[in-house]
């Protein structure tokens, strides 16, 4: 299949032959929205409705949704909506109030969390979050320097999306930040602890030959951007010493591996033996109600505390709380780390049978439901093939199942569905993508 080095999951003008309806949408949203937002898919969908794993169209058609981690334990899960509306009836204020609910949620979280890690504070998205962990960095150890893997997202903040190298060429990384190549366990069979933590610690000496003193290494645990590289479990402890070596600060992003995701644990640095210095947390948090956090070692805020106030208006607000409250509730009840552990691995086995039989396929890796499928022209060569996972993801929409895509060379299917994703669901998704691959290949 002839590779296309352009996004994995993108709307590109003219490419595709649209309705006029679907037309008309988009001409009217490019009219009141502006040029700067992007859709999925070369023909973008109109969704009107949510329910557990599945999404609908005007018309009633059905889209298994198999990429939405914001909604993590499903679309309109009725504990998180009723939690909300009720909240919402009784009382909406900001953190500079007395309530004991925020004090509740805060308790439960920090539970789930390693000891040391004392406090949290509350913003109202995963950019929100990292910006903050970035800033107490800077200011307990006087430094700014951040070092980044080569195709991570962290945040769209001005500040963040000068260390988000996978927003693109044309959004600048800042001269205090460096980037060091994914740990691809696909390529590199031996040592990847070592060569990783390696290119932490240099890219940690750059900083420093360039004047510029380092403060914190931020990833998420599984590498979801850079191409979704799980394991092996525990590699990523040596990096964490190469960052604390050179007086830096570790942050964990578990924006998109946390609340259960990996299936092995709550968070996903916890499959790594390691304990951050901050852990930031984002869109699974109230299950689409918009709020996140930081949390962190007591002693690294003390300082930032007295000197900087920090307010957010709606981040930790008692609606947002409650939203937050009622998805803790439902892991915890339905079961849903374990439910993680036993799907996912259900459903990579699923692929590998698929791999066996289509060799375009070059590895099926991740954990809990954050599964990476890696598309090759060349499985000797191990050569990235962006254009078949373009192919199969706007297949898989077709018919009728939402993925994603991801990496550098945006040749890696990007499978991430709701926590209550079940065998029969797993069943489905395993047999449309039988069916595209027999189409393309």
């Amino acid at each position: 299949m002839k590779t296309d080095s352009g996004m994995v999951n993108a709307f590109v003008e003219g490419k595709a032959d649209l309705d006029a309806d679907t037309a008309a949408m988009i001409a009217r949203r490019r009219r009141l929205l502006g040029p700067a937002y992007r859709l999925f898919y070369e023909r973008p969908l109109h969704l009107v409705r949510g329910e557990g794993v599945w999404l609908f169209d005007p018309d009633g058609n059905s889209y298994m949704d198999a990429y939405n981690n914001v909604t993590s334990i499903g679309h309109c899960h009725p504990k998180v909506v009723e939690a909300i509306a009720k909240q919402a009836g009784i009382l909406a204020t900001n953190t500079r109030y007395i309530h004991g609910s925020i004090l509740d949620y805060a308790e439960r979280l920090l539970d789930t969390m390693p000891d040391d890690i004392g406090h949290v504070m509350f913003t109202c998205t995963g950019s929100d979050a990292n910006d903050l962990a970035m800033r107490i960095a800077q200011a307990y150890t006087g430094g700014q320097g951040i070092v980044v893997t080569e195709t991570a997202y962290h945040g769209i903040t001005q500040a963040v999306s000068e260390f988000s190298p996978s927003l693109g060429a044309n959004v600048d990384l800042g001269p205090h930040v460096r980037t060091v190549p994914a740990p691809d366990s696909y390529r590199i069979t031996e040592g990847l602890d070592d060569r990783f933590a390696a290119s932490v610690a240099a890219a940690f000496a750059d900083l420093k030959r360039h004047g510029i003193k380092p403060a914190l290494f931020i990833c998420d645990g599984i590498f979801s951007s850079d191409g979704i590289f799980d394991g092996p479990a525990g590699f990523l402890k040596k990096a964490v010493d190469a960052t604390h070596a050179a007086g830096a600060l570790y942050v964990a992003d578990e924006v998109q591996s946390g609340f259960g995701r990996t299936g092995d644990a709550m968070w996903g640095f916890q499959r790594h033996g390691v304990t951050p210095d901050l852990v930031t947390m984002g869109k699974p948090m109230g299950n689409g109600y918009p709020v996140a956090g930081v949390a962190m070692r007591p002693e690294l805020v003390e300082d930032f505390g007295q000197k900087a106030r920090y307010f957010n208006t709606f981040g930790g607000n008692a609606v947002a709380i409650e939203a937050a409250a009622a998805v803790l509730d439902v892991i915890e009840q339905e079961g849903l780390i374990e439910n993680a552990r036993q799907i996912g691995a259900y459903l990579r086995d699923g692929l590998r049978d698929l791999q066996a039989r289509f060799p375009a396929i070059g590895d099926v890796r991740g954990a809990g439901l954050f599964i990476g499928v890696e598309m090759v022209s060349d499985c000797a060569a191990k050569t990235p093939d962006p254009g078949a996972a373009t192919a199969i993801v706007n297949g898989m929409r077709d018919e009728g199942v939402l993925i994603s895509g991801c990496a550098k060379a945006a040749n890696v299917l990007k499978i991430r569905p709701p926590l209550v994703f079940t065998r029969e669901n797993a069943d489905h998704l395993l047999a449309a993508l039988e069916r595209v691959l027999t189409r393309l290949f």
